[in-house]
């Protein structure tokens, strides 16, 4: 979740406005310096790790919440919205005040309705935690401490999505908390506006979303894959497993990308789930096992709990840049060689998670559904288009710009063979079409819709809908 409220007036709270706030709530206001501060606060990408709030609410219960979003426009502060802060731009921290939603993390789950009800400040293991003794499941994310507020509001791809959407698609209801202080039920009979704008029309625009609840589809047993390739060998891979993922059922999800970081060379990489028999997998790869075989190969049968664990990703600590794109078609041979130059001309950091491209299959359910019939405009892709690089910390300015316009030209060269569109759920403080490239046709209604449920333009941040 991520967004910020714009300050009602210049001056910034006094000891006693911060006192108040702690009078008001159950929860514990921290202040820099406080021991937990920088824990509930620090952002995800190390690459705004300078930026830090002058306070910290974490939230008890919902009322607090009420309670701050009152307290903030009274003493004329910015507030952010904090669930599983995994805002890549950073927007899940500011300057102002930030509301940590951790412990409003309740999942309910019932097996005999299908239905999951999250509290704002779940996050992955939780939501799992809730539904695994039900066997069922929606596309969650793949990060244990990614936040389902964020996840969803954004749309929320999985490797699951080919067959059961997109998180946002699950979705059948959310309770949301205005900058009026009002509790609105949003689903396609209460509030359907503010229903729709929030199956994608990005966290910490509208609202606090205190509560979800999504509908679950049965799952069983799986497969997956990890194949391992030297970098010699990308283009003839990236060739053959496109077709496959082109032409595969939509129990099939492919993540497919090459990648290189200092000390190594370029690396190609396919990791996948299958819903269905590891024989049925090994079959539809065998066109890639067949042209090149892999350095490293691991196809398995696992239950869906198994496969959730083994697909489990998490990002070495450092900052990031993302860029995204949409692709309707598989990127050509051309396409590739410039990325492979691009590696070979890499700038390099301190971070060992290098730089490269990923592509990541779409398709199936995700695209059955109208660009208009939710917020999340994007409907029509073959991939998702991921292109990224890293720094550590300890990397000087030069390397970090440097590592920038590696990127930027990265971008520059995919755009003959990518949409405009970019995923709103990689948010990218460095794209300048960002309202377009987000959401589309759907951009003006989202206007619209904020400006009758937030007039002030409370919440708002870098990228916020309105701006």
């Amino acid at each position: 979740m991520s967004g910020g409220g714009r300050p009602s007036a210049t001056r910034g709270p006094s000891a006693s406005d911060w006192r108040r706030l702690e009078r008001a709530v159950t929860g514990r206001v921290l202040r820099p310096g406080d021991s937990g501060f920088h824990a509930a606060c620090a952002p995800f990408n190390k690459r705004f790790a300078a930026t830090a709030p002058s306070g910290v609410l974490s939230v008890s219960k919902t009322a607090d919440v009420r309670s701050a979003v009152a307290w903030a426009r009274e003493s004329g502060i910015g507030l952010v919205a904090r669930g599983g802060g995994h805002s890549y731009a950073g927007y899940s921290a500011g300057s102002g005040l930030v509301l940590d939603l951790s412990a409003l993390n309740t999942v309910t789950a019932d097996g005999s309705t299908g239905l999951v009800t999250a509290a704002g400040g779940a996050r992955m293991s939780d939501v799992y935690a809730a539904i695994q003794p039900h066997e069922m499941a929606f596309a969650l994310g793949n990060g244990a401490s990614v936040g389902i507020a964020g996840l969803t509001l954004g749309g929320g791809s999985s490797s699951t999505s080919r067959t059961l959407g997109l998180t946002a698609d699950a979705l059948v209801r959310t309770t949301l908390l205005t900058a009026d202080g009002r509790l609105l039920t949003c689903d396609d009979r209460e509030n359907p506006d503010l229903y729709w704008a929030c199956r994608g029309g990005g966290g910490g625009n509208f609202g606090i979303n205190l509560s979800f609840t999504f509908r679950a589809s049965p799952v069983s047993d799986v497969s997956t894959c990890l194949l391992l390739w030297e970098g010699a060998d990308a283009p003839e891979v990236f060739t053959v497993m496109q077709e496959i993922a082109r032409k595969a059922p939509d129990a099939l999800s492919l993540r497919l990308g090459v990648s290189a970081a200092d000390g190594t060379g370029a690396a190609v990489s396919a990791v996948g789930l299958h819903l269905g028999p590891a024989s049925e997998l090994r079959e539809l790869l065998a066109p890639a096992l067949a042209a090149t075989r892999p350095v490293r190969e691991d196809i398995a049968d696992r239950t869906f709990w198994e496969a959730k664990d083994y697909l489990l990703h998490e990002t070495s600590a450092g900052a990031f840049a993302v860029r995204t794109h949409f692709a309707t078609e598989p990127l050509p041979a051309e396409a590739l060689a410039t990325v492979l130059d691009l590696l070979a001309r890499r700038p390099g950091s301190g971070n060992p998670d290098g730089c490269g491209l990923a592509l990541y299959t779409w398709g199936g359910a995700i695209n059955r559904v109208a660009p208009g019939d939710t917020a999340f405009v994007h409907r029509d892709a073959l991939s998702l288009v991921s292109m990224d690089t890293s720094w550590s910390e300890q990397d000087g300015a030069d390397a970090v710009e440097a590592n920038l316009r590696w990127l930027a030209g990265l971008r520059e060269a995919m755009a003959p063979y990518v949409g405009e569109g970019a995923y709103q759920n990689f948010i990218d403080p460095d794209l300048p079409d960002w309202r377009t490239a987000y959401y589309g046709a759907n951009y003006r209604r989202l206007v619209e819709i904020k400006q009758r449920v937030d007039p002030d333009g409370f919440f708002t941040f870098g990228q916020a809908i309105g701006t």
